[in-house]
């Protein structure tokens, strides 16, 4: 019923490539086959219509299959990841999962039971008005993971109007609404969903070479990282298209410095939250950040220099945070913007803005001047608290000069001196030796 028109687009395109897992090629009819697996599976193992089902796993042709069945049956999917490991208990709790299903490395797979009674009036509907659901986690990069109740039945319509379709990696990991677009999207559209396990510069690579992918979603970070480490250097990139890039505010600096190496690929600038869903972008060009967001089936607005925006596929509502909706339906992203026509360029989140003595700061200004400082690998900015002027601004930072902190703050100074404002750069520094990032690729500011 929720999943038909995919398994007609499966039957239609049998012979034609669906998945390439660990260098394994899978059809669409192979996919079929792990369908019809995965029902018999849920159906032996009494998993009831409207079940709470947590999926431990990474992209693959038996966990998408999974996915699929549970739609059809009405449960819930919560999304799991190995990225989460340290979040897993408090995830299962928040969520309600009573049941969970692991996918091992080696598509082993496993079912517990969890003694949990739904008591989530959103949940509840879900169930009484036999629809699907999706828990999806945000980030917490700056505090509390917030868990978004979807009705996934409402994520799929956008799903309906065929597209076309690109070699595309699933960069974006299997609990993060980016990689959920990215499978259905290709799904949807008789693509094929090309996997990669090793999330590192070289593992992402290599296999954008062996596959001769054409659309790489990624982040900012991970595009810094690129940078870093040189692999570009060592493999044939020559079939990407278009670099994607979302999930947090993309540094000038970064940008210019991919956008020189890499004229011919089209840099595009994504949004999209947990909350929300994945919205149309166009960028203004490659070496800009103002983008144009929105779509059929959203709708924007400026309200005190914050984006608002109205969705359909908008979420049902938090299960552990209060309702972020406007009384009039518009969800407040918190994402502060500056205006040009119809352009919005993303300054940064409001939960990570730095007051200091009045005077309002967001990191990846000060964070992009630095990073074209030499020496300066990765750098995180964040506040502290100060008893005087309420706040100051923090920066952790990442080296590969040798310096002490005391000859970096000093050259810092110097550098930033006409550059930033005084009262923008930091009070405070720590130069750190691991990385400043999560496992899900986006700046840690907490």
């Amino acid at each position: 019923m929720f999943i038909d028109f995919l398994i007609n687009i499966f039957e239609q395109n049998k012979q034609k490539n669906a998945f390439i897992w660990k260098n394994t090629v899978f059809t669409y009819g192979e996919l079929l086959e792990n369908y019809a697996q995965m029902t018999d599976y849920v159906t032996k193992n009494d998993i009831e219509d409207g079940t709470v089902v947590a999926v431990e796993g990474d992209f693959s042709p038996l966990s998408t299959a999974l996915i699929l069945t549970l739609i059809e049956k009405s449960c819930v999917v919560v999304p799991l990841t190995e990225s989460v490991k340290h979040r897993k208990n408090d995830f299962l709790r928040i969520a309600q999962v009573q049941t969970i299903i692991t996918f091992d490395k080696e598509e082993n797979i496993s079912i517990n039971r969890m003694q949990c009674i739904l008591n989530s009036e959103i949940l509840n509907t879900l169930k009484e008005c036999k629809h699907p659901g999706l828990i999806l986690f945000s980030s917490g990069s700056t505090g509390q993971c917030k868990a978004a109740v979807h009705d996934f039945a409402s994520i799929l319509e956008k799903y309906k109007t065929l597209r076309k379709t690109k070699k595309m990696l699933t960069f974006l990991m299997f609990d993060h609404i980016g990689g959920i677009n990215t499978l259905l999207h290709n799904l949807s559209n008789a693509g094929c969903v090309i996997t990669v396990q090793d999330r590192s510069p070289d593992g992402v690579l290599a296999i954008v070479e062996k596959y001769s992918v054409e659309v790489l979603p990624v982040s900012p970070t991970f595009i810094n990282l690129i940078l870093l480490s040189e692999a570009y250097k060592n493999y044939d990139l020559s079939s990407l298209e278009v670099v994607s890039y979302g999930t947090e505010v993309m540094p000038e600096s970064t940008l210019e410095r991919f956008h020189k190496l890499f004229p011919h690929i089209r840099l595009l600038q994504t949004y999209g939250l947990s909350e929300l869903g994945i919205m149309r972008s166009k960028s203004e060009s490659s070496d800009s950040l103002w983008v144009k967001v929105g779509g059929e089936g959203f709708e924007t607005r400026i309200v005190d220099g914050m984006l608002e925006i109205k969705a359909r596929s908008a979420m049902l509502g938090y299960l552990n945070a209060p309702s972020p909706f406007t009384e009039d339906g518009w969800f407040k992203t918190g994402d502060a913007v500056e205006t040009k026509g119809e352009y919005y360029k993303f300054l940064g989140r409001k939960s990570e803005l730095i007051n200091v003595g009045g005077e309002k700061v967001y990191p990846t200004e000060i964070e992009n001047v630095i990073m074209q400082m030499d020496g300066v690998k990765d750098i995180a900015v964040r506040r502290k608290k100060h008893p005087f002027i309420g706040n100051m601004v923090f920066a952790s930072v990442n080296l590969s000069s040798g310096e002490s902190l005391s000859q970096f703050r000093i050259r810092m100074r110097a550098y930033c001196k006409g550059k930033l404002d005084n009262f923008k750069i930091p009070q405070k520094v720590a130069l750190m030796e691991g990385q400043l990032h999560s496992n899900r690729f986006k700046k840690i500011r907490k």
